[in-house]
């Protein structure tokens, strides 16, 4: 299955349904008197959390959710039926974010969790509603209030208790598969990872999950290789474990690289607790290993771990490391961290770089970088008197608000009509 950890969607709730014109006409009965019902309350729109998801495939195909509008009421005092609901399966850890990907609107982060968000509107009265002491057969009725609508974005952020960083060909991909039941793919060449994996670990009697990403190199946080939008399947994590390739000319460099990408990635991600260790070093010299070691050490100023995934040196020493602080992080905060909201910088294709102005971004549909300043509006590019105020553009008149009654009689007094709608915002927000 295809792996896709975001994806922007458009959501909307049922509109209510429209009330009903109807009088009481029976033999033998001379006042029947308005007998219009209400209209049905229109679908909600709910995300849930199931277990089992692990990818938001599923929205790569079909954008658009929409839930059914409520049914309109009928006469002998019938509500019309509540609109049928839409529902979202997502994957655990989903957050759903507004359209500029600035704020968290909701944040999934256990099974079953479910969340109503976007409220359906309110059913329309019916004539009955309208009927008083001095208007014994009102012809009035309310369409209904609508339903609410919102583009969105889908963003997984994997749940898992450590994170593997690197630079490509670190050996991430060795290390999880040698203590998990994992198998990702493992090859000598740089990138082989072009998704996250998740493993169990287990060390002695206890259990954590782990999660190896994409590697990341200089520039990713421009775009840059794969970008550094895999980092979000970290942010839930309680400890990073940095794996440095020993058998790099120069591992400070490495080292700092990837610490200078986690500072422009932001997220919390700097201020994580860090295991750093030198892989590879079945394939190092002892002299070479304590070099390598006490330059990293200095420029960290944290302990250095030597291990090797693919022969085991030091793996289970690493292991009981990250198991120490996840239990520690744990008993100071059991629930599930809670990622903060962070932004995805567009990608351009493989061959071109990202222009020196950050004002532009690339547009997969058009096949071009937009905005800067070359879009921007300039006055003087109008001639003084060209448009005059009022003036429609190329000859083009904006249509307004149709005023369609649904699924009942035109209100006679279309002005008492709109007096009484004043309460519509409120009733929606109920």
């Amino acid at each position: 299955m295809k792996f896709l950890d975001q994806a922007k969607v458009f959501l909307k709730s049922g509109d209510g349904g429209p009330g009903a014109v109807a009088f009481r006409r029976e033999k033998f009965i001379e006042f029947g008197g308005p007998d219009g019902g209400d209209g049905g309350r229109g679908g909600d729109v709910i995300i849930e959390a199931a277990d089992g998801l692990n990818t938001l495939i599923d929205y790569r195909y079909k954008q658009h959710f929409k839930a059914q509008r409520g049914h309109h009421g009928m006469g002998s005092n019938r509500n019309g039926a509540r609109g049928e609901d839409v529902v979202l399966r997502v994957p655990v850890g989903t957050q759903i974010l507004d359209e500029n990907q600035e704020t968290v609107l909701c944040d999934l982060t256990e099974a079953g969790q479910r969340r109503v968000f976007l409220r359906g509107g309110d059913g329309g009265h019916g004539n009955a509603h309208f009927k008083t002491p001095t208007n014994r057969a009102p012809r009035k009725f309310h369409p209904g209030w609508p339903g609410q609508e919102q583009w969105v974005w889908l963003r997984l952020k994997l749940i898992a208790d450590a994170g593997l960083l690197g630079l490509p060909n670190a050996g991430k991909s060795t290390f999880l598969a040698a203590t998990t039941a994992a198998k990702p793919k493992i090859a000598d060449y740089p990138f082989t990872t072009l998704a996250p994996n998740l493993g169990v670990v287990r060390a002695g009697d206890e259990e954590f999950v782990i999660a190896d990403i994409p590697g990341l190199i200089e520039g990713a946080h421009e775009g840059h290789g794969l970008g550094d939008r895999f980092l979000g399947h970290v942010e839930r994590s309680r400890i990073l474990l940095h794996l440095i390739d020993g058998t790099a000319d120069d591992v400070v460099a490495s080292y700092r690289t990837i610490r200078n990408e986690l500072e422009a990635y932001g997220g919390n991600l700097a201020d994580k607790p860090e295991v750093i260790g030198l892989n590879k070093a079945d394939a190092l010299l002892d002299e070479e290993i304590e070099e390598k070691k006490a330059a990293l050490e200095e420029a960290s100023g944290a302990e250095v771990m030597v291990l090797s995934g693919a022969t085991g040196q030091g793996v289970k020493q690493v292991l009981y490391r990250l198991l120490t602080v996840i239990k520690e992080s744990k008993s100071e905060e059991p629930e599930v961290i809670h990622a903060p909201a962070t932004r995805s910088i567009p990608r351009p294709p493989v061959g071109q770089k990202l222009p020196d102005d950050s004002g532009m971004q690339w547009d997969d549909e058009t096949g071009e970088w937009v905005g800067g300043e070359d879009e921007d509006f300039e006055e003087e590019d109008l001639e003084e008197g060209e448009l005059e105020e009022g003036e429609e553009l190329d000859g083009e008149e904006l249509d307004g608000d149709s005023d369609e009654v649904l699924d009942g009689e035109e209100p006679e007094g279309e002005e008492d009509g709109s007096d009484d709608d004043t309460d519509g915002t409120s009733r929606h927000g109920a």
